[in-house]
Parts: C-alpha cells; sequence; structure tokens
C-alpha cells in the first residue's frame, strides 16, 4: 500500500491547544533500519502493530502495516535500540484527518503535524496553525528522530 504524506511543523501550539481532546500515546521502535527500508514496532493505546515501509521519497513509500499482540509488541520494543514516545492527536480541518504528534522526552517541545492523502497532488487547505512544511526534511523522519533519544 502507498503511504503519501505531508508532514509540517505547528506554528502556534498555543493556537492548536484548544482543538486537541482526544489523544493516544504511541511508543515506537525500529528493528532495522536502512537507507530505504525500515521494520517499526508500535504501541498505540492499547494495539500494538509492525510497520515496513520501502522507498527513499519522504512524500510517498510502500508501507506494510499490521496489528500484531501487544505482548508481541512490547517483546519486540524490548529489542529496540531507543523507543521514542509521543502523543497523537487527531485535528479535523476542512474534512482531512491532521494528526498532531507531542514528543516527550529528549524531543519535548517537539509537535508535527501529518497529513495524508490519497494521492501525491492531492489539494488540501493548510490550517492557520501550520508552519513550515518539513515532509523532504530527513531531521523530521522518526526514524531519524529516534537516533536523538
Amino acid at each position: 500500500m502507498k503511504e503519501i504524506e505531508r508532514k509540517f511543523l505547528i506554528k502556534d501550539l498555543g493556537e492548536i491547544l484548544p482543538l486537541l481532546s482526544d489523544s493516544t500515546p504511541i511508543l515506537q521502535g525500529y528493528l532495522f533500519s536502512k537507507k530505504n527500508r525500515s521494520c517499526r514496532v508500535r504501541i498505540k493505546g492499547s494495539k500494538g502493530y509492525i510497520t515496513i515501509k520501502f522507498g527513499e521519497n519522504a512524500l510517498a513509500r510502500d508501507e506494510f502495516e499490521y496489528e500484531i499482540p501487544i505482548v508481541d509488541a512490547q517483546g519486540l520494543l524490548s529489542e529496540c535500540n531507543a523507543v521514542l514516545e509521543k502523543t497523537r492527536y487527531i485535528v479535523l480541518y476542512e474534512g482531512l484527518n491532521w494528526e498532531i504528534d507531542v514528543f516527550h522526552g529528549n524531543l519535548e517541545g517537539l509537535v508535527v503535524a501529518e497529513l495524508e492523502l490519497s494521492h501525491e497532488n492531492q489539494t488540501y487547505s493548510i490550517p492557520a496553525w501550520i508552519g513550515e512544511e518539513v515532509t523532504h526534511d530527513p531531521n523530521y523522519l522518526n526514524i531519524n528522530l529516534i537516533k536523538k533519544l
């Protein structure tokens, strides 16, 4: 399955705070990563997932994600070199779900918005609280953020 995702920094956290309500804690780590492929383990809320991604283009990559038993996800996370912690909020804006990730630990203060699209040329409106687009900046890929832990 093709994942098409744009990533942005949040310009004004104070403006978006009133929009954040339902939250989901996320723990994630990487079992392996190479230049154009990775295998991620994630606990999202009370569910476990394993995700394999292929491709070098951060905008559009092949992604295969499967739910796994939470106990398996916990065991696999214990095998990861580092575990990234964040809280995800969903904000509906003009018919699209913006995923707002608030990072914790060494990444405290980083807030990133992700927007999954159905195709690369899909049009969308940008909310006032969105700042710089960082889709093509490798520093903001989770696979690289986890190296800062």
